[in-house]
C-alpha cells in the first residue's frame, strides 16, 4: 500500500511533464508542417550540377519543329 502512495504522485508529475513538453512543442512549431519534409526530398534542387547541354529545353514543340526545318533539307552524301 505504501508503494501506491509513492507511485500516484510520481505518475502525476510524469503526466504534468508530458503535458508541458507537448505544449512547448506545439508552441515552438514542431507540428506545423508534417507533409512538407516528406515531399521536399522529391524536388530537384541540383539544377546547377546538370550540364547545360543535358538540361531539358523550355522551348515549345512548335519551336522545336521550326529549328529542325520543314523537311526540305537535302542530304549530302560524303
Amino acid at each position: 500500500m505504501n508503494i501506491v502512495m509513492l507511485l500516484i504522485p510520481l505518475m502525476l508529475m510524469l503526466v504534468a511533464l508530458g503535458i508541458l513538453l507537448f505544449s512547448w512543442a506545439v508552441k515552438s512549431g514542431q507540428y506545423d508542417d508534417l507533409d512538407g519534409p516528406a515531399h521536399r526530398i522529391l524536388h530537384d534542387d541540383d539544377k546547377d550540377m546538370i550540364p547545360t547541354e543535358a538540361r531539358p529545353s523550355k522551348a515549345s514543340s512548335k519551336d522545336k519543329q521550326s529549328e529542325s526545318g520543314s523537311g526540305n533539307e537535302t542530304k549530302r552524301s560524303g
